[in-house]
């Protein structure tokens, strides 16, 4: 049983006990200059998370993590896929390098529960580049699990995006999984329940609400004034419980209407789009801890919620692909560096997140454009900058799209010179540039100086050796095919 809520702090990033429930975290680390791990397990346990899931398995993160007592889901990269659906020893290793010796170490160790094996591999934009390697890769760290003596402890799972299943109607009731994924999803099913893993799948109200015309905002944020949606004698008040039974009915459609679900991604960005913004978030936030905490379930599954809930995400990170829009960079709950955007009320009351404590930064310093120069082509220079930095704050409804030129100008050029810290060199652009000591942070538009720590610095030896391993593994494995 849960212990009883009236003796514990609880609050969004906490486990809940609603159900058997839980609410945790993902924890991204696609950022050019990330929080320390260290002190983003300070900002963890500080904020009482229980449960965070990874996107990989970084060392430096796994070691940080060790003796935390945080239950993590470890994260296998796309990437990875090829070569663990080939090998079994490619699997072994990967298994040994960041699991095994992570959780071998008793309670001073990682307690590590899933690992899942690819990042949202069935991504529609992804193609099909991915499908083939899955189940295999899936089956064979199952195998290397096992060879452990993990796979009562550790379970495998396949985070799958919020485009894998869908209604042309909209309406739950003819839910299904797309159509090049209904054989890959039978296996994966099929490998899922043999062995008692649950379904992990992305719901995404944001992107909904961004594709779809016929869902309203309101709808959207849990209002209770949203024109409500009708499925035969069904009635949907909000987006969430209208995602979660279209993947209900899909996963009856293909015979396994008891699936176990777990919500691997929900969340709500802040910046780079429309809507995009921090007070809409927190609306958001508070509607689905007030709908989880509710217990009523969905229409299709009533009084059976989510077995577990991962936020999306703890922190910005401003190097992740914008393929899908400009706010993919700003999904946190915590802006870069651990500074809580907005607050929650939760049902024991209230209480304001905590922020990440002792942050070091680069010097108080920005590069700002030189308004005695002929500024003629800076507009060329701005783009260079852009290309190659995060400017997406400045698109369309973003924080800083309504600051005029040329301080979009400025916005660009420190992006650039924060990216590369500090650099002289990297705020010239031809003499264009201006390096300032006076924040030029504009209203809501906050011209950042970035951590002092950067991308480099947490690319371990041991994460390379991971890597050289499956290289050599699969040159190996080649070699053997082909003599």
């Amino acid at each position: 049983m849960p212990p009883n809520l009236c003796t514990v702090v609880v609050f969004l990033l906490a486990t809940m006990a609603y159900g058997g429930g839980a609410v945790g975290v993902n924890w991204g680390t696609t950022a050019s200059h990330p929080l320390p791990p260290t002190k983003v397990v300070e900002l963890l346990k500080s904020n009482n998370v229980t449960k965070v899931k990874l996107l990989d398995a970084d060392p430096g993160v796994l070691e940080a993590l060790s003796g935390s007592n945080l239950v993590v889901t470890v994260g296998i990269p796309n990437a990875l896929l090829r070569t663990l659906n080939s090998s079994k020893k490619a699997a072994e290793s990967w298994v040994h390098d960041n699991v095994t010796r992570y959780v071998s170490n008793g309670g001073s160790g990682v307690k590590i529960d899933y690992v899942a094996v690819g990042d949202e591999p069935f991504l529609q934009s992804y193609g099909e580049q991915f499908h083939p390697f899955v189940i295999g890769a899936a089956m064979n760290i199952h195998i290397a699990l096992a060879r452990a003596k993990l796979e009562s402890k550790v379970k495998v799972v396949v985070p799958c995006s919020f485009d894998s299943f869908l209604s042309e109607s909209g309406h739950p009731s003819k839910g299904h999984f797309r159509a090049d994924l209904n054989r890959t999803m039978i296996e994966l099913l099929t490998f899922l329940s043999k062995h008692s893993s649950p379904f992990f799948a992305t719901i995404s109200p944001f992107l909904s609400l961004h594709q779809n015309k016929n869902i309203s905002l309101d709808f959207t944020l849990f209002k209770a004034n949203a024109k409500p949606h009708n499925d035969s004698r069904r009635t949907y008040k909000n987006s969430f419980d209208l995602s979660y039974d279209i993947l209900v009915t899909a996963l009856s459609t293909v015979g396994f209407p008891k699936m176990e679900i777990v919500v691997s991604q929900i969340g709500w960005p802040t910046d780079g789009a429309a809507n995009a913004t921090s007070s809409t978030a927190e609306i958001f936030m508070k509607g689905l801890m007030e709908h989880l905490h509710s217990k009523s379930g969905t229409p299709l599954r009533p009084r059976d919620p989510p077995s577990e809930t991962y936020i999306f995400s703890l922190l910005d990170e401003d190097q992740r692909s914008i393929s899908t829009g400009n706010f993919e960079r700003h999904w946190g709950v915590f802006t870069f560096d651990g500074q809580a955007k907005y607050h929650f009320d939760f049902i024991q009351g209230s209480k304001n997140l905590v922020d990440a404590q002792n942050v070091e930064y680069l010097p108080s310093k920005w590069c700002v454009v030189n308004n005695n120069k002929d500024l003629s082509n800076v507009t060329a220079s701005s783009l260079e900058a852009c290309s190659l930095a995060d400017c997406t704050a400045l698109s369309p409804g973003g924080s800083c799209s309504n600051i005029s030129w040329p301080g979009n100008i400025s916005y660009a050029f420190n992006s650039y010179y924060q990216q590369h810290n500090q650099s002289a060199d990297s705020c010239n652009f031809g003499g264009l540039g201006l390096i300032t000591t006076v924040d030029p942070s504009v209203d809501n538009c906050r011209f950042s100086v970035q951590l002092r720590t950067s991308l480099s610095d947490f690319l371990y030896p041991a994460y390379l050796t991971q890597w050289m391993t499956l290289l050599v593994t699969t040159i190996l494995l080649s070699l053997t095919i082909f003599t």
